[in-house]
């Protein structure tokens, strides 16, 4: 499972640098790589990508869980 996370969280980190570019400068870098926004590829990769992030909702009932096993250090 530790490494699904990570895998989402790649995939979600390639969106939102392709959203950055997007955004700042008009450039849609996976439809430059892949022939176009409508192309096949880019349309499954977009894909893998909105369900990478629909996956990483999961992330926030982990966040509780993971603040319970920090240790405190007391002086």
């Amino acid at each position: 499972m530790k490494y699904l996370n990570y895998f989402v969280l790649t995939l979600l980190i390639i969106g939102a640098i392709n959203w950055g570019l997007v955004g700042l400068f008009k450039i849609d870098l996976i439809g430059m790589l892949f022939n176009g926004m409508t192309s096949v590829v880019s349309r499954i990769i977009f894909t893998i990508v909105g369900l990478a992030g629909l996956f990483a909702l999961t992330f926030f009932t982990k966040i509780d869980d993971d603040d319970e096993h920090v240790e405190t250090v007391h002086d």
